[in-house]
């Protein structure tokens, strides 16, 4: 069973920043996509970030685009989530996730990942 901690989040001023890191183990994750989600009060939880096994490859959602970086430490097996110039409107849970049924490419649906972190909370305060 692959288990997923996040860790980072925190309170934050608007145009702030924040690195959101989630450490795996108990499985191997090397050679599966992961990505960052997050999920507002009253909100659908939305991608925000996802990167392939070997951080060549990456997508990010227009809502942070230019302004998120997500990168990965496969000797860690971690990844990362740096956010900058940080919006009330980034406030939320962010989630990290793998789909682990998946080798060497990409996934972009919540429903496809197989295994989730508990979450970090981000806020963001105007």
């Amino acid at each position: 069973q692959v288990q997923l901690v996040e860790s980072g989040g925190g309170l934050v001023q608007a145009g702030g920043s924040l690195r959101l890191s989630c450490a795996a183990s108990g499985g191997a994750v090397n050679e599966s996509p992961m990505g960052w989600f997050r999920q507002a009060p009253g909100k659908e939880r939305e991608l925000v970030a996802t990167i392939n096994w070997n951080g060549g490859s990456t997508y990010y959602s227009d809502s942070v685009k230019g302004r998120a970086t997500i990168s990965r430490d496969i000797t860690r097996d971690t990844i990362y989530l740096q956010m900058n110039s940080l919006k009330p409107e980034d406030t939320a849970v962010y989630y990290c996730a793998v789909d682990t049924r998946t080798h060497f490419g990409m996934t972009y649906y919540a429903p496809e990942y197989d295994y989730w972190g508990q979450g970090t909370q981000v806020t963001v305060s105007s």
